[in-house]
């Protein structure tokens, strides 16, 4: 597992209002992009399941077709994308270009300490995961991507 700064601001509120992630999708200098499929999960730092907070995929493929290449975000795969029923409702979300997005934590995380993960996967392009130590109801830490990953933050909502 590479783990690659990534970065992280603000505070997490208490666990009816987990707060937000925010995700940056580079602009990528190639001359063919495929938007990457994109995984996040959050798992409790004293062990415990692993929680999906969203997936980005193909999803207009016929017959979920587009579900195929997820395990090519393979940590993600192993660790619980291969056990849900996909599309996930709630979940599952078509894949995005570059830019910045925001995505709400699950609200029925309890306080404590947590990793976040996310991963990327593209075509034609490189994989990339981040893992950043968070805790809620307290201040996160900070790290950054590199190359399939821009800034991620999470805050308070």
């Amino acid at each position: 597992m590479r783990t690659t700064p990534l970065l992280l601001a603000g505070a997490l509120a208490t666990p009816a209002t987990a707060g937000t992630i925010s995700i940056t999708l580079p602009q990528m200098p190639v001359a063919e992009y495929h938007k990457p499929y994109v995984a996040a999960w959050i798992e409790p730092v004293g062990g415990g399941a692993p929680q999906t907070v969203f997936v980005w995929y193909d999803l207009r493929k016929p017959n979920n077709g587009g579900a195929k290449w997820l395990a090519d975000v393979r940590s993600w795969w192993r660790k619980s994308g291969r056990t849900l029923n996909l599309p996930a409702d709630g979940l599952s979300g078509a894949t995005r270009a570059p830019g910045t997005y925001k995505i709400p934590l699950p609200t029925n995380l309890k306080s404590g300490a947590y990793t976040l993960f996310v991963e990327a996967a593209r075509e034609s392009g490189g994989r990339e995961m981040v893992s950043l130590p968070i805790t809620i109801s307290a201040k996160a830490a900070s790290t950054s991507g590199k190359t399939e990953l821009g800034a991620v933050t999470v805050a308070a909502r």
